[in-house]
């Protein structure tokens, strides 16, 4: 089973992403957690570069084509192999990341975007997509608090450093492909505490495993 955490920066996607491989591994899951970018050696090099805000003058296409790249690298040495020996796969951002900032946000054709990743990646999707939205003024604050406190890293904020509207578009573009694949998106209000959502979240994969089975 393949799992993704989506949401804009402040949602808690990777504090619930963590806790939620905890919790199944607990329940005797073998199950592993990875994330986009970087889930890969070589994707850490590729993340270093996109996350970085002195890359802030990089181009829509430039930037489309690096997390195409690590994606490249992600499914072929990491994610495909996990699932063929029958692992379940938990990761921090996937292709719908890829739609809603790159397509939505920036403004890229998501026509192309489709295209590229049918044609590149067989259209590997989720199983199941948890989508956790919040306002981006929520988020933003969240995460401006996380980074000042030190609980994330500094040199990573440059999509923090976007201006607000480029955040609205990115959670309007969330919403919108949830409505048009509703049978993967589980949609969470992370506005609420975290162990109402973290409580939220193992209810959703709790049923969702149960009719697997």
């Amino acid at each position: 089973m393949f799992i993704s955490f989506e949401g804009i920066e402040g949602s808690g996607k990777t504090t619930h992403a963590e806790h939620t491989v905890k919790f199944l591994q607990d329940k005797g899951h073998d199950c592993v957690i990875t994330r986009e970018p970087g889930g890969t050696r070589i994707g850490e090099k590729i993340r270093a570069i996109l996350l970085d805000p002195l890359s802030k003058d990089m181009d829509p296409l430039t930037e489309l084509l690096l997390y195409t790249a690590d994606r490249a690298q992600h499914i072929k040495e990491y994610i495909l192999p996990l699932l063929s020996e029958g692992k379940m796969v938990l990761c921090d951002r996937y292709y719908d990341a890829t739609m809603a900032y790159q397509g939505f946000a920036r403004g890229l054709n998501i026509g192309l975007i489709e295209k590229m990743h049918t044609l590149l990646f067989e259209n590997l999707k989720p199983d199941m997509t948890l989508l956790l939205d919040l306002p981006p003024e929520i988020g933003l604050e969240r995460a401006w608090q996380q980074i000042n406190n030190g609980n994330r890293i500094s040199k990573e904020t440059r999509f923090e450093e976007e201006r607000l509207s480029f955040h609205k578009r990115v959670r309007a573009g969330y919403l919108e492909l949830s409505r048009l694949e509703p049978e993967r998106f589980r949609v969470i209000d992370a506005s609420k505490k975290e162990d109402e959502v973290r409580e939220e979240i193992i209810k959703i994969l709790d049923a969702e495993i149960n009719r697997r089975i």
